[in-house]
């Protein structure tokens, strides 16, 4: 198990061990969006190979979680960061959700 102190660190650690694809989350369309390639890919191909929470000491706004997700369907593996707590977004954690439920 990894264990990182920062967001930024988790994510410069994890593209080394070639989570290589950055994804957004649209929850308009309801599905990750890889910003290298700028497809459009659901979420239900893609399963949760770990996940980093980072609890902010003094700033709620500093609640993160990073998730390193991968897709056989794509051969993509890549990071979603999501916030959590008061500023998690509830049309956002339904997609996140989805990544959950598959999880192999």
């Amino acid at each position: 198990m990894y264990t990182y102190n920062t967001v930024s660190e988790a994510i410069a650690e994890l593209k080394k061990r070639v989570f290589t694809y950055d994804y957004a989350i649209q929850s308009e369309n309801e599905c990750l969006v890889c910003h290298k390639t700028g497809l459009s890919l659901s979420p239900i191909d893609f399963v949760i190979d770990e996940i980093h929470r980072f609890e902010g000491d003094s700033d709620p706004g500093d609640e993160m979680i990073v998730y390193a997700i991968s897709s056989e369907k794509y051969k993509m593996k890549g990071i979603v960061v999501n916030a959590f707590g008061i500023y998690a977004d509830s049309k956002i954690s339904k997609i996140v959700a989805l990544l959950h439920r598959h999880k192999i």
